[in-house]
């Protein structure tokens, strides 16, 4: 099975992420942040992937650092658990609507870090959640996996549908490039020989 577990401690936060890339879907979450928590949530589930993660950071100030680092460590250990990637699809991408909602996202895991990011938000806040924490989640994500990360919503016009969607597409693109792909038979899926 392929799993890791990852502990970042810093002055802000103090974060543990643990991950199974073939789980079923199973989430515990406890980040301090209840709408990253559910957005956390999406992930696992149509990633069918197990998430355990436990966050304590700096909230009376805000949620940046918290959300910023959960990405960071769970992008850590993505990598760790994906391995050397050898016999996998590599490229995963889905579509996602949720009533009027509709976004996509492909990933490429490519060995490179890199954020493409269009989500038009329509407010800035989702109950008490900062929308902008969003790409600071994905950065970190991005930055720490290696990964090369294409997130649109093509539209929206409820703020919580629009995040929803993409957490849902990420989910669902994370689970199709870690497949492992039959007809791979083990092989590096790059020209290069390397991710």
């Amino acid at each position: 099975m392929r799993q890791a577990e990852v502990s970042r401690n810093t002055l802000e936060t103090q974060i543990s992420v643990r991950i199974n890339l073939d789980g079923t879907g199973v989430a515990k979450l406890a980040t301090g942040v209840p709408f990253l928590d559910h957005m956390l949530e999406q992930i696992a589930r149509h990633g069918l992937m197990d998430l355990e993660v436990q966050a304590k950071g700096d909230l009376h100030i805000d949620a940046h650092h918290t959300v910023e680092d959960v990405g960071i460590t769970l992008g850590q250990a993505f990598a760790k658990a994906v391995g050397d990637k050898k016999g996998l699809r590599r490229y995963g991408h889905s579509y996602v609507p949720l009533d009027e909602a509709l976004s996509r996202v492909v990933i490429d895991l490519s060995g490179r870090p890199g954020l493409e990011y269009n989500i038009p938000f329509t407010r800035a806040m989702i109950g008490g959640f900062d929308v902008d924490l969003t790409r600071e989640f994905f950065q970190g994500f991005v930055n720490h996996a290696l990964a090369t990360l294409h997130i649109d919503n093509l539209r929206g016009v409820n703020a919580h549908h629009q995040c929803e969607t993409v957490f849902k597409a990420f989910g669902r693109a994370l689970r199709a490039a870690v497949e492992v792909d039959e007809r791979a038979a083990g092989t590096m899926p790059s020209t290069k020989g390397c991710l």
